[in-house]
This record gives C-alpha cells, structure tokens and sequence, in this order.
C-alpha cells in the first residue's frame, strides 16, 4: 500500500510485520508514528524496542527472532523497529521465514529501509510481511495528499494553490508539512489557503528558483532575471551552479524543439508534466534559431570555466550578455 493509504488500513487493525520502504524521510517518519499511535502504548519504555540493522549480523539475527516472541509487560502489545534491516535471501529463508508465517499476536513488527540494497532479500514479496510504499510521490499525487492536510487542519484550500505549494517545496513532503503549519499560524481557522496566499508567506526552494530564473531567462526579462539571481547568490548558490543550470534549460529547449509529437507524447518520454514541454516549446519557438545559439555559447564558456580561461564570475557575466544583449 501507499503511504497515504496506511491511516486507513490502520482503522481495520494492526498486522504483525510492516515493512516501511522508500527514499521519502518524512512518510516513512509518519508511518512509524501511525504505526505507534495504533499500538497505544501505555508502557513505552517496556514494550517498544528499536535496533539498528547493521547489527544483527550472525546469532545475533536469530536472538533478535526470538525476542519477537517476548510477552508485553502491562501492554497488550510490543512494538518494535528496525531500522536499514537487509538480510539475504538465505537469512530470510533460513531465520525469519516461520515467524512471518506464524507470528506473536502480541507483537508488532516495523522494518524501516530507506530503499534497496544489492543480495538483500526482497522483503516487500514475503509472505506475511505488509509493504507501505514511501516513496517520493509525483506532483499531482502530493498536491492531493496536500489538500486534505490543509483541510484536516481546518484550513480552506484552492486545489491550485496546492499544486502550486508542491512546486515551491520541490517535492518535499516535510516542507510541505511545515509550511502548512505555518499558513494554519498565519491564516487561523477557516483561513483559505490560495495562490495569493502561497506566494505571500510560502518559502520558494531554491530548485524553484532556479526554475523561476531560467523562465526570465526565456522570456528577456532581465530585471526579473537579476533579482532572482541576487537572490540565489544571497542563499549561497555560486556562479558555477548558476551557468550549469542556464546551459541544462537551453538544452532542454534545443532538444524540445527539434522533437516532434504531441505535448503528451513527449512529455511521456521525456517523464515531464506536458504543461512544462508546452511552456519550453513556447520559449523556443519564441527564440527561433537563438536558443541553439546561446546554448552552445554556454556550454564553451563552462568549458573555459573548467579549463581556468575564464573565470567563473566572468564567465557568468559572459552567459548574461549572450542571452539579453547577443
């Protein structure tokens, strides 16, 4: 199951073996806390254990086997979690394989990996062992999953202003879950979350702004594309990753512009939203032959900047005259 979809399997009851898989900290975090919030414990310090994987190696694995099968003091339940647990095939098979099919009822099993590992057993295709996928989500889903939070918290949300929350944060649910917290702080109860709201108190990763400033970049607007850039300098962003990022984007529009095939088609092989193969179709055609041009203006001036024939400041100052004044 997904991570979204564990509060409610929760409300059916708990199984005995989680295993909570994906690169996402903060679903696997919330999973573990659900995962807790269900056991209610009344004695933490007796009955949840957590061990760190790295050290069941040898008879300590079967020990730990073992120890499941401890009785609860005062609780009806023990909890316990394992964290970056990768045995093998063979170590599965050999030690915990009768303990997924016949496991303590009073004990709950959560295995925490932050994703996979090579001659580690594939734990998610065991038998009696429940998968919560927490993996990092695409935009639309995290925009969903973002809107019924800010509704939970008793906030009004415009399903835009959403999507548009995800796009700042770059995919980040923790950020997500902060910034949500803090328009709930800004807004009070009832509050409505919109565009105008977003961009007044919601903090722009600086993945976003580099996106914002190669959309200046595009559109000539070199103000727009200026503060940007003082803004990225001032959060420690150096000249490098800055004409790394303008030669990326003029590639992209090269590329985009000699394909053909509909905005879906090409969104679908290319694995983008088709609203960003429109808008970069757009500034190329606005462009016509320039982009070309100008990419292959950047990308000698990185070189030189790697070779030391220019200096990395001058080097940047060259990529602006090229795109606004060439």
């Amino acid at each position: 199951m997904k991570f979204v979809d564990l509060a409610e399997s929760l409300k059916e009851g708990l199984m005995p073996i989680y295993f909570l898989r994906g690169e996402e900290a903060y679903f696997r975090d919330r999973a573990v806390a659900a995962i807790r919030a269900a056991c209610a414990l009344q004695q933490p310090a007796l009955n949840e254990v957590r061990i760190e994987g790295e050290s069941l190696k040898g008879d300590k694995l079967a020990a730990f086997r073992d120890g499941l099968y401890v009785l609860p003091f005062l609780d009806e339940r023990r909890l316990v979690r394992v964290y970056e647990f990768y045995p093998t095939e063979r170590e599965w098979e050999g030690v915990f394989a009768r303990y997924a099919e016949r496991p303590s009822p009073s004990t709950v099993l959560v295995i925490v990996n932050s994703g996979k590992r090579a001659g580690g057993a594939d734990l998610a295709k065991k038998k009696g062992v429940v998968l919560v996928d927490c993996a990092r989500e695409s935009e639309e889903k995290l925009s969903r999953w973002l809107f019924a939070l800010l509704r939970r918290m008793g906030l009004q949300a415009d399903a835009d202003a959403a999507g548009m929350m995800v796009r700042y944060c770059a995919c980040d649910a923790a950020r997500l879950h902060i910034e949500a917290e803090k328009l709930k702080l800004l807004l009070g109860e009832g509050g409505r979350v919109d565009r105008a709201a977003v961009d007044a108190f919601v903090a722009k990763d600086v993945e976003y702004k580099v996106y914002e400033l190669t959309q200046a970049a595009s559109r000539g607007s070199h103000s727009a594309f200026c503060e940007i850039l003082s803004e990225l300098m001032n959060k420690g962003m150096d000249e490098n990753a800055v004409l790394a990022a303008l030669t990326s984007h003029y590639r992209t529009l090269v590329e985009i512009g000699r394909m053909r095939g509909t905005d879906a088609e090409v969104s679908k092989l290319l694995g983008v939203k088709p609203y960003a193969v429109a808008k970069n179709r757009e500034a190329a055609r606005r462009l016509g032959g320039r982009a070309e041009k100008i990419y292959q203006r950047l990308y000698a001036l990185s070189a030189d900047m790697r070779t030391g024939l220019y200096g990395k400041e001058a080097a940047l100052q060259a990529a602006v005259t090229e795109i606004f004044f060439g």
